[in-house]
């Protein structure tokens, strides 16, 4: 593939996981819980489990989408600063293998109000309160997930307005967006000012996406800094 190839492809992965995750979290699950209410989220989930079954399903795919991302992202920066670019990568890596894990909850309620013999010392009321309690340790596991896609955020942009190939504007973005998700350092920050980032970061994000996809990189001046990265000494 050649750079721009690549450029565009991390454009449309970009694209595919934040529509899943918009998706599986505003029109299914957010729709579906009721926070302070047990009884009506266990409700909701057992009228349309299938309809909670495909959340799963588009929260996997956000996750795989955002992983190939991760990975042509490091393919991408890594003639700016190959060792930032590893430690953006592995910092991306571990949020999404965070918030994957906490997938795990998000389905766990399916299996605690089916009724599975292994509950039967449990009554209704038990088993509603502790379908709440694991949506909402997916919850929080998703947002500590948040830090690491910061860390990762801030060095993909540090990296961006190093780069002679794509627009310094994109980077300054990045780095806005990616200081943001560190607020959840103290969740009860990060929650407070969640919908502010959110909506900052979503700008950036679709600049970026649009930029990859339309225009991709500038192959020639990719490919100076490449050879410029390759003569490096060790």
């Amino acid at each position: 593939m050649s750079t721009r190839a690549i450029a565009r492809t991390a454009g449309a992965f970009y694209l595919a996981y934040v529509i899943a995750g918009i998706i599986a979290q505003e029109f299914i699950s957010e729709r579906m819980i009721v926070w302070g209410d047990a009884a009506a989220t266990a409700s909701h989930i057992l009228a349309h489990a299938s309809l909670f079954r495909l959340g799963f399903t588009i929260y996997l795919i956000e996750m795989i989408a955002q992983i190939v991302t991760t990975v042509l992202f490091y393919q991408l920066l890594k003639p700016v600063n190959k060792s930032v670019a590893l430690l953006a990568l592995i910092f991306g890596l571990v949020g999404c293998t965070i918030k994957t894990l906490s997938r795990l909850f998000y389905y766990a309620p399916l299996i605690v109000l089916g009724g599975a013999a292994s509950f039967g010392a449990f009554n209704t009321e038990q088993l509603q309160s502790l379908s709440l309690v694991l949506l909402k340790v997916n919850d929080h596991a998703a947002a500590m997930a948040l830090v690491f896609f910061g860390f990762e955020t801030t060095l993909e942009g540090y990296l961006i307005i190093r780069s002679t190939f794509l627009p310094h504007i994109l980077g300054v973005a990045a780095v806005i967006g990616g200081l943001g998700w560190l607020t959840f350092l103290w969740p009860p920050l990060g929650y407070q000012l969640f919908l502010y980032l959110a909506a900052v970061a979503l700008l950036g994000v679709l600049a970026t996406i649009g930029w990859l996809l339309v225009v991709g990189v500038n192959e020639e001046r990719w490919r100076a800094q490449a050879t410029v990265a390759a003569a490096r000494p060790l």
